[in-house]
């Protein structure tokens, strides 16, 4: 089960417990599922009990125990928990993370896009400085992910304002010009220095584009030993979790760039997703004489996702993705 079917199937629970009279509330348009946080548990967690509990006249805890059984009866579910104030922490039957994987590599660039913006048009009025142009025609391509229209004017008065870049940033190079201006939060100044040129780990941008090289280098290097990636179940491998976690997260990273209007917030994201792929790297092909196995291929098709989701990021920033790095 992805994220984005755990949502229906959280708002499936909220509409059967107002159908049976547990609750009296307007069932949401969404409910928001992300990573258990301090003291969670399972594979993901949703806060719908602590956003349903005024409307509902109850508190957080009394509606999560309400909604637990309807959502841990449902498909694919194996076990719900309720933590703090009214957190349920859903943990998923075995094929989880295949399914995840399966998703990003079906959906592939347009894994991530919702509707949450549609039919909205989303006014960006920007002055006339390099960074705020480069964040506005970002944004466009972001807004468009969640199914809005971003139209940019130079207006007053002006309700996109990153903090401008001390120098012309286009002797970088496009990529790390717009790097250097997007990675940034907009209330920070940019740095525009060759630091974002070195090939080396201290680059976050370089880390990126090489994670994204490195997954297209592994799948030439399977083919080249006769297997290709086929998604399974890989939760029991601890190191795996965090790229886990982070495709789970990349809608939500997504949403929040879009909605925000932080193109910042994408970038971050994928550096975390270039990190927790490169820790696990060196586990995706055989060593010596080890014939590719079941979990080899899953690994892979784990890989050839974080291929996806990076190369999907780039794109949306401006940036290129290189198969060679």
């Amino acid at each position: 089960m992805t994220p984005v079917e755990l949502s229906r199937t959280v708002l499936c629970a909220v509409r059967r417990a107002v159908d049976a009279g547990e609750l009296s509330v307007v069932v949401p348009a969404r409910a928001v599922v992300t990573l258990p946080g301090p003291g969670g548990s399972g594979d993901y967690a949703t806060n719908i009990a602590l956003q349903l509990a005024r409307q509902a006249g109850r508190p957080p805890l009394r509606v999560a125990e309400i909604l637990r059984p309807h959502i841990s009866g449902a498909p694919g579910v194996a076990d719900v928990a309720i933590t703090g104030p009214g957190f349920l922490n859903i943990r998923l039957g075995g094929g989880a993370s295949a399914a995840l994987v399966e998703d990003v590599l079906r959906q592939g660039p347009t894994y991530g896009h919702s509707d949450v913006l549609a039919g909205q048009v989303v006014e960006l009025r920007v002055p006339y400085d390099t960074r705020a142009e480069v964040v506005a025609d970002t944004l466009v391509r972001i807004v468009a992910t969640q199914g809005g229209r971003a139209e940019v004017r130079h207006a007053e008065p002006v309700n996109l304002r990153p903090v401008p870049a001390p120098e012309d940033p286009a002797p970088l190079g496009p990529d790390a010009a717009r790097w250097a201006l997007l990675h940034p939060a907009p209330h920070d100044r940019p740095r525009i220095t060759a630091d974002h040129l070195v090939q080396r780990e201290s680059n976050p941008l370089f880390r990126v584009r090489y994670a994204h090289a490195r997954t297209r280098a592994l799948r030439r290097n399977a083919a080249a030993l006769g297997y290709v990636g086929d998604p399974g179940d890989v939760r029991h491998e601890g190191e795996l979790l965090g790229l886990l976690g982070a495709f789970a997260e990349y809608p939500h990273a997504l949403r929040v760039a879009a909605t925000q209007r932080t193109p910042d917030r994408l970038a971050r994201h994928l550096v975390d997703t270039a990190d927790a792929f490169l820790a696990h790297q060196h586990t995706v092909l055989p060593l010596g004489d080890e014939k590719p196995s079941a979990a080899h291929r899953a690994r892979l098709a784990l890989a050839e996702a974080a291929g996806t989701v990076l190369a999907g990021g780039l794109s949306l920033l401006g940036i290129s993705a290189p198969d060679y790095l």
